[in-house]
């Protein structure tokens, strides 16, 4: 009997071998991969030192054996967000996201049923940003992977818009991740902005495009939230009741309170809770809830799929997350899937 398809909308992956982009741009703060040891490789940034990572993050015959072992039948893949690079000169992250996307691409071909691909783009310039995009759908891409601001420019920016509105003109799928997180100059210590200040962050973007009328505007924009929507189900009420009683402050681009949006977005169900996802399930609907796991990462669900799976539910419901919401999401067929779950 066939096992229920799996899909999992929330995993990173880098090329094994990753050129010197500060010798190739003439200044520093690009990532590279420093293969210490076999299997292993150090993130370094310059000289200093960001993350260990192992084969898994770089070696799709690897990533297949686990997903094999923990019964995922499909990844979508997006880079590593510190590979985002806003923050360079618009020419040389374009430049840097053409060499991740074709990467991702090349797997996809290669493993058409098993990966879907996401690009990256120069967000920091919205026309070289559209071109990528474009050249993402010409080589297979389903979608692209962004962060949840921009060089401190939250996401519901008027210079931003052109952007979302390519991507739902051209039916690309996106993705928008937590990083260079907020207040960090507050969270040295306790792995805090990654357990606080990603979620914060998550909950900032969404307002933004929420109350800046960017849903309203684009209707048939397909946008998905890493990590569960962050903080966002959990101070919903807040943002609501505020909505309602400040509309001088919070209704002043956009009339449509915050509610209004349940079912106009999706989020991943990386929460790590069984209550959470049944309340968040609840809230989104679950056709609005997709599994999300963060492989090969830490901070992840470290075995895919089981929060899913141990949740007192019937199998359409099961299906639905860990299939049925991605697939609407990316607007994949689910047969072109199905044979690697037989």
């Amino acid at each position: 009997m066939a096992e229920l398809l799996t899909v999992d909308i929330h995993t990173h992956i880098l090329p094994e071998q990753i050129p010197d982009f500060g010798a190739r741009y003439g200044y520093r703060g690009f990532i590279h991969l420093d293969h210490h040891r076999p299997g292993c490789a150090r993130m370094m940034m310059d000289d200093k030192f960001f993350r260990e990572v192992q084969a898994n993050c770089w070696d799709p015959t690897v990533r297949i054996q686990e997903c094999d072992a923990h019964h995922v039948h499909v990844q979508v893949l997006s880079t590593v967000p510190v590979m985002f690079s806003y923050w360079a000169k618009a020419e040389d992250t374009l430049d840097l996201s053409k060499f991740l996307n074709d990467h991702i691409a090349e797997i996809v071909q290669r493993w058409p049923t098993r990966f879907i691909g996401l690009g990256t783009v120069p967000m920091q310039d919205v026309d070289l940003a559209v071109k990528e995009l474009e050249r993402c759908k010409r080589i297979g891409l389903a979608g692209v992977q962004i962060g949840t601001h921009v060089e401190g420019l939250d996401l519901g920016s008027p210079r931003l818009f052109p952007f979302f509105q390519a991507c739902e003109q051209a039916g690309m799928a996106v993705f928008i991740h937590p990083w260079d997180m907020l207040g960090r100059e507050r969270m040295e210590k306790y792995w805090l902005p990654w357990l606080v200040g990603m979620p914060a962050e998550t909950t900032l973007a969404i307002t933004s495009m929420i109350f800046s009328g960017l849903f309203e505007r684009l209707p048939r924009l397909r946008v998905a939230f890493a990590h569960g929507g962050g903080a966002f189900p959990a101070t919903l009420g807040r943002i609501q009741h505020g909505f309602e009683v400040r509309p001088d402050l919070c209704a002043v681009d956009n009339p449509v309170g915050p509610k209004e949006y349940l079912g106009r977005f999706w989020i991943d169900a990386l929460v790590h809770d069984p209550k959470m996802l049944e309340f968040v399930v609840d809230l989104f609907g679950e056709d609005r809830v997709a599994l999300g796991t963060d492989y090969p990462f830490p901070l992840g669900e470290l075995q895919p799929g089981s929060l899913i799976r141990g949740m007192p539910w019937d199998d359409q419901r099961k299906a639905r997350l860990l299939s049925g919401a991605a697939l609407q999401w990316l607007d994949r067929r689910p047969d072109l899937f199905l044979a690697a779950s037989s």
